[in-house]
């Protein structure tokens, strides 16, 4: 229920701060550029979710043939997609968020703090991990 009302948060928040960023920096440099600048941005982005996410599936394939599992290569992944998604929103907030998920050098910071939230749920229970029997 409260994370639901937070989502409702972030869909109204988000919109207004990007407005107020396009605002700004329309002023700043010029309505023409800050367009410009947005769809530059996001052809970036997506360039770099496609060579980033293809050496997270190249590096996931190769642990899985060493017979390891990839759990730190599927977080990349989920950064990565998710870093993806915010890239092809159009705004600067978005951007930067989602640049520094796709970025191989900040995806270790959401990385700590995503597994240190993981963990905190697993112990008091609020995601419950079932094994498969063998």
């Amino acid at each position: 229920m409260l994370m639901r009302k937070w989502m409702w948060v972030l869909l109204l928040i988000i919109p207004v701060i990007e407005l107020f960023g396009f605002i700004l920096m329309s002023d700043w440099i010029g309505a023409g550029k800050t367009l410009l600048l947005m769809i530059l941005t996001s052809l970036i982005g997506i360039a770099m979710l496609q060579f980033e996410g293809r050496k997270v599936l190249f590096d996931a394939r190769a642990e899985m043939e060493r017979g390891q599992v990839p759990g730190r290569k599927m977080v990349d992944g989920l950064f990565i997609f998710v870093g993806g998604f915010l890239l092809l929103i159009p705004g600067f907030v978005t951007d930067i968020v989602g640049f520094t998920l796709v970025f191989p050098l900040t995806r270790p910071i959401y990385r700590l703090f995503f597994l240190g939230w993981l963990e905190k749920k697993l112990r008091n229970g609020s995601i419950t991990f079932y094994r498969r029997p063998k």
